[in-house]
């Protein structure tokens, strides 16, 4: 699973790497996102991609009950994502990417729980396959748009620190994935090569815990 990551990179490397067309929005580095707070993501309308904020955990347009009776959504796992009713329709029609500079994993150890930081050899953007969807919480004025993110099983290099991880995409299959020319052999693809190292168990806390120091390399 993926349940916290970072997006930490400048307007101007996003811009790059996603290709968006839009005007610079006031953007603000997060070392330490969890759940159901607000995430950037990549959509496409129009032949052109922009970057908006959406609430990271999917709630379907279907969707009667309060918002607070959603499950818990925040991840779409590859091998049913085309098929869960949660998902199916916006993997038929509204994909998503979210950039992310790092995501999070956790060992098992003596004295608790101990994250690690993972992100691109290169130091790059990675490019998450996600979905988004449109949804009015019953008795609102307004509609939410939300998101998640889709993992996969884990490659032999990953497979060291976790059984799953997200599905990461290649620049190149961006266009096909927003547009749904591409489907679910796009999760088959080998994904970019990863670096890791320990941080600190500060990560663990969610709240006011969101600063670059949370991924700087720890002693072991």
């Amino acid at each position: 699973m993926c349940g916290r990551f970072t997006q930490s990179y400048t307007w101007t490397e996003v811009h790059e790497a996603m290709s968006l067309i839009q005007t610079a929005p006031n953007l603000r580095p997060r070392y330490n996102i969890a759940p159901t707070t607000k995430i950037d993501v990549v959509a496409a309308g129009n032949g052109a991609r922009a970057l908006m904020p959406m609430r990271w955990g999917l709630i379907p347009g279907w969707w009667k009950k309060p918002r607070k009776d959603a499950p818990a959504t925040f991840n779409a796992r590859a091998e049913t994502v085309a098929t869960k009713p949660m998902f199916r329709a916006a993997f038929k029609s509204r994909r998503c990417i979210i950039p992310a500079s790092g995501f999070y994993e956790w060992s098992t150890e003596k004295d608790g729980k101990q994250p690690h930081f993972f992100s691109a050899a290169d130091g790059s953007i990675l490019g998450f396959a996600g979905l988004w969807e449109r949804w009015r919480e019953p008795g609102a004025n307004e509609d939410m748009l939300s998101a998640t993110i889709i993992v996969t099983s884990a490659n032999e290099w990953m497979r060291r620190y976790h059984d799953r991880m997200p599905v990461t995409l290649a620049a190149e299959d961006y266009d096909g994935w927003l547009s749904c020319a591409s489907g679910a052999e796009l999760f088959e693809r080998p994904g970019p090569q990863m670096r890791e190292w320990r941080v600190s168990k500060r990560v663990n806390r969610v709240g006011n815990d969101d600063d670059p120091t949370l991924i700087e390399p720890i002693d072991v």
